[in-house]
């Protein structure tokens, strides 16, 4: 059985009491609101696990290599990128805390704030995936002097090379829920 066009549209009213071509909009609005929600709340989460661990990791790494009978100079240059970077953290979550407020609290401003959220998402995610390298590569250099050390230096490389390739998944997470956040933008607009 074949229907015409209007005997489809008129069941869908009766059943949803509202046209074919409407977009819920209180359905479609707190679509928006989770997809901001979530990024804001993963982009805290990840700015403060990266000043906690580079600020403390850099500040254990300073007093272990001051109290040892042989300080590294790799361990010094390693204190510093990781207490740069975690300053440098802290620096961007402040001035993107600052920037919150230049977006209006309409649909299209809450999706603007979502679509800014994911794109430093994007940014920040790729610094601390390529900031895997330098650490990783201070860090054997200040262990390649010392005896006896060769199988944890192959099991740190390994180690290292397995973070950098599992960051490259929540990498592209990040790049699909921009994506996503984008085609929202294009579905408000059309």
């Amino acid at each position: 059985m074949i229907m015409e066009f209007d005997d489809i549209k008129k069941i869908w009213d009766t059943q949803n009491n509202q046209p074919m071509y409407v977009i819920n909009e209180a359905a479609f609005e707190k679509t928006i609101a989770t997809k901001k929600n979530k990024g804001v709340h993963i982009t805290n989460i990840s700015e403060l696990l990266s000043i906690i661990v580079n600020l403390g990791g850099g500040t254990i790494i300073l007093l272990m290599n001051i109290l040892s009978n042989t300080p590294d100079l790799y361990l010094y240059a390693l204190t510093a990128w990781m207490m740069i970077t975690g300053i440098y953290c802290l620096y961007e979550r402040m001035k993107r805390i600052r920037g919150n407020a230049q977006f209006d609290r309409t649909m299209l401003g809450d999706l603007d704030y979502a679509i800014s959220i994911a794109n430093y998402q994007v940014r920040f995610s790729g610094l601390m995936r390529w900031n895997i390298l330098p650490i990783g590569a201070l860090i054997i250099l200040g262990m390649w002097n010392k005896e006896n050390i060769l199988g944890i230096v192959i099991g740190l490389v390994l180690f290292l090379g397995l973070t950098f390739y599992a960051s490259g998944f929540e990498h592209r997470y990040y790049i699909r829920r921009k994506k996503d956040i984008e085609e929202l933008r294009k579905i408000l607009l059309n």
